[in-house]
């Protein structure tokens, strides 16, 4: 009778989530139709939002789980490496919790925030497409596969693992090179940072706050009050809560302001000053609470900014495709959707910084295998809701601020005649006001994305704040959004310098084993010197020199992301051969395929392209024999891109050419599958 009884009501439980999965499902359906067939008519922003959350519960329910079981065959009994090297400083079985918030912190950098934002140029509807459909099936998955991958190899870093599972000549070389690529990455990161808190004593204020916020929730949750997350997670909230007030009360009082405003110089000191101790220090006592206390303030802004879009229900008034989605002479940047959407669009939908982290700190701190899926897949998922939440708040902008903002006066003169065939014109005056109404001298041309995405969650929080009865504060949003740019963008710094370390120590433990070990004091401060010394001085030329360091290179950085990705996706594709899971590579193929698609044919164009706009040779070619003071300088920053650009391109085709031979090797059994996995000892976990 209680068998039957208990058969009974699970067919019920089935049956009702049958149910309530299909009507997900369908909602989701609905919401793209409704993007993508009404032409000609006021969109709300709340079907974007609908078809994109109603996208990632399905992805996460069904396909993260069939990765998990069926792909992977995650085992809670098996010991994670943080479990059997526990050391305290590196190796640390933490919380999953606290885990995905410094995960999510980690990975969640500028990518989500401003290029989606720098997209928007084309429509609304193509980089949604590519955020929400490419996470699901291609970046979500590289997390989680590498994430897996370095798990089951005692946390070894990518590089490593290309080198052991594919060739060890080809992936030594991928090691030198994603290495180069982990340096430009921080420094564009770190050229953000600076340059949204040179002008903001509220966001430098309460950010620097974070840092003793964070040293007390470590050695609370450490030392004082072990396991006592939810007790630490409290008082950190408080506090930020109290750091964020205190923000703009500072910024408000004439002395602290000043004293919170700092220069460019001073803030490259304090970047680089901070990447290394962060590197250096235990990850339990900075690293992971600091990014855990910021994952409380990121996810709850954009948590709060979809309910706010669900009630006050915006329109989206850029169109779903504008003219420079085929003509390709953008104003706010050159190239046409194709392949330049995807490159321009990254860590939202798929990213190969987060193959680094993912091989990085997070492996060595995960206390059960099955949190894997949470951390992995559930951490890229969430960065990808950050990335749709970024177009909503571009796309909401009446376009003609948009393209006034994110355009320097010579494109926007030159891209003029088609703006007004589009309608996208705005007056001086109008811009003017809506300056003085976030309280700032001027909005026109502040590129890079950044400033936009703050006007128009500006715009969102205000309408939201004055729909319950509340006062507008538009200036007051505007100033707060900037500030949670800065926090999104700096905390991936100190994770990505703490990986950077890994990586520099095990090239060079290769020819002194003893540097290769990374709790070893003097090995730790070297490395992290010598990867903060690398990222500072490209960071310090970029900020001193508007022509050098950073600057020269940041047309790298969308190409450069992509290629790292591939390179992860190989790998993790000859692992799965090798585990005897070839049935399954489509997991890894589908994506890698479109990934190097896009990156060679727009790495190709950057190079070679005839249009001085888009290529950098033919740039460096009509400055030749310029009188200009800067010319001599342009052209080595071009053929410099070039240069870079090409080697990174060469060593993923060689990547890809040696793992399909190695493919080709064990599928077809003229290669025994040596897989490089730690042998399996149980858990004592409970």
């Amino acid at each position: 009778m209680n068998i039957g009884k208990r058969r009974h009501n699970l067919a019920h439980v089935r049956l009702a989530s049958t149910i309530f999965w299909g009507l997900i499902a369908l909602l989701g359906a609905a919401a793209f139709g409704v993007l993508a067939l009404l032409r000609g008519e006021t969109i709300n922003a709340a079907w974007l939002l609908t078809a994109a959350v109603c996208t990632y519960a399905i992805g996460y329910r069904f396909y993260s789980r069939f990765l998990a079981n069926k792909v992977f065959g995650l085992d809670a009994r098996r010991a994670t490496p943080a479990e059997r090297f526990n050391n305290g400083h590196d190796f640390v079985p933490t919380n999953r919790w606290v885990l995905f918030g410094h995960h999510f912190a980690a990975i969640a950098g500028a990518g989500p925030l401003v290029g989606p934002v720098l997209a928007a140029q084309f429509g609304f509807l193509p980089g949604t497409l590519w955020l929400v459909i490419g996470v699901v099936l291609g970046g979500a998955v590289q997390d989680f596969t590498i994430l897996f991958c370095s798990l089951r190899r005692d946390g070894k870093s990518l590089g490593q693992m290309a080198k052991e599972e594919v060739s060890r000549v080809t992936g030594a070389t991928a090691m030198v090179a994603v290495l180069a690529i982990m340096i430009i990455l921080l420094a564009v990161l770190a050229l953000i940072v600076v340059n949204a808190l040179r002008a903001s004593p509220w966001g430098l204020f309460t950010i620097a706050c974070t840092i003793p916020i964070a040293l007390l929730m470590g050695w609370w949750m450490k030392r004082w009050r072990p396991g006592r997350v939810g007790e630490a997670s409290i008082v950190g909230a408080l506090l930020l809560l109290v750091a964020l007030v205190a923000g703009g009360r500072v910024g408000a009082h004439p002395g602290l302001a000043a004293a919170f405003t700092q220069s460019g110089i001073s803030l490259t000191w304090m970047m680089i000053a901070y990447g290394f101790i962060a590197s250096v220090l235990p990850v339990w006592m900075l690293l992971c609470p600091r990014d855990y206390l910021s994952t409380f303030l990121k996810i709850t802004t954009v948590v709060v900014l979809g309910v706010a879009i669900l009630v006050i229900l915006p329109p989206l008034r850029m169109p779903a495709l504008t003219p420079f989605a085929t003509a390709g002479e953008g104003p706010v940047f050159a190239g046409k959707l194709f392949p330049f959407a995807f490159i321009t669009i990254a860590c939202g939908a798929i990213s190969g910084f987060h193959a680094l982290v993912a091989s990085g700190t997070t492996p060595k701190m995960i206390a059960r295998e099955s949190d894997a899926r949470l951390i992995g897949y559930g951490g890229m998922i969430m960065e990808s809701f950050v990335g749709v939440m970024a177009m909503i708040a571009a796309c909401t902008l009446d376009p003609g601020v948009y393209f006034a903002m994110n355009t320097t006066p010579a494109a926007l003169a030159g891209a003029s005649q088609v703006l007004q065939q589009a309608g996208f014109v705005v007056t001086p005056e109008y811009m003017q006001a809506l300056a003085q109404q976030m309280g700032e001298a001027s909005l026109i041309a502040r590129t890079g994305g950044a400033p936009s995405l703050a006007v128009g969650m500006a715009h969102i929080f205000s309408s939201f704040t004055t729909a319950l009865g509340g006062k507008t504060l538009s200036a007051l949003w505007y100033h707060f959004a900037i500030m949670f740019e800065a926090l999104f963008i700096l905390t991936t710094i100190d994770t990505g310098t703490r990986v950077g370390r890994f990586m520099l120590q095990e090239i060079v433990g290769h020819v002194w084993p003893r540097f290769g070990q990374t709790s070893w004091l003097p090995s730790v401060v070297m490395a992290s010197g010598a990867v903060c010394g690398a990222w500072g001085y490209f960071l310090y030329q970029g900020v001193v020199d508007p022509l050098g360091g950073i600057n020269s290179l940041w047309p790298l950085f969308g190409i450069s992301n992509q290629l790292l990705a591939a390179v992860a996706l190989c790998v993790a594709t000859t692992i799965l051969i090798k585990m005897g899971r070839q049935r399954y590579i489509w997991v890894t193929l589908v994506p890698l395929a479109w990934l190097i698609t896009v990156t060679m044919t727009a790495g190709w164009q950057k190079v070679f392209s005839t249009d001085p706009k888009l290529g950098f040779l033919s740039h460096a070619a009509t400055l030749a024999g310029s009188a200009a003071p800067e010319a001599a300088r342009l052209i080595f920053n071009d053929r410099l891109n070039a240069i870079v650009a090409l080697f990174f391109m060469a060593v993923v085709t060689m990547l890809v050419a040696t793992s399909v031979r190695e493919w080709w090797l064990v599928l077809s059994r003229r290669k025994p599958a040596m897989v490089h996995e730690a042998p399996f000892l149980p858990s004592v976990v409970s």
